[in-house]
């Protein structure tokens, strides 16, 4: 067995949180946070809506960071933080093709999700669990037609006048 095939986490959290259809109206969802060190930078979200098809979301796992703690994100998915009824929640407004949802997730669960995943990836490491710093050094680094394409391969006006 290599080792590298064991040393990818999986960190999922059920919790419910609230798709809110109006300031005064929310019904529950059941909803499954996951992610995976395989795929570094993203989290899922998985929401059962009552249907047979449960509806997954994917977005950058540091918007959802940083969205416990300030406004942040932009277009499809945007998250901040808020307190209803005196507890500290994350809002995350998500929209689509389909339509759009604003869902209430308890600030304390998500953070406490996310912590377990920037102890299994800490931010930062997430190109190496990925594998690609080698694939990015070779592919940067120069080769021999790097070399001839950089030498200006047509001499310049000036040193023929000057022969």
């Amino acid at each position: 067995m290599g080792n590298d095939v064991n040393n990818d986490a999986v960190v999922e959290r059920e919790l419910e949180l609230k798709l809110v259809l109006s300031p005064e109206r929310s019904i529950p969802v059941p909803a499954l946070l996951s992610y995976r060190s395989d795929d570094p930078y993203a989290v899922h979200v998985t929401f059962h809506l009552g249907t047979d098809h449960p509806v997954s979301w994917t977005f950058a796992r540091e918007l959802l960071v940083e969205g416990v703690f300030r406004p942040c994100g932009h277009g499809d998915v945007r998250a901040w933080p808020t307190k209803v009824g005196g507890r500290g929640v994350v809002l995350m407004a998500l929209s689509s093709p389909d339509g759009d949802a604003l869902l209430e997730a308890p600030a304390a669960q998500v953070s406490a999700w996310l912590e377990r995943t920037l102890r299994a990836v800490p931010p930062g490491t997430e190109a190496g669990r990925l594998g690609l710093d080698d694939g990015l050094a070779e592919l940067l680094a120069p080769t021999p037609a790097d070399d001839l394409w950089l030498s200006d391969p047509w001499p310049s006006d000036e040193s023929q006048d000057g022969e």
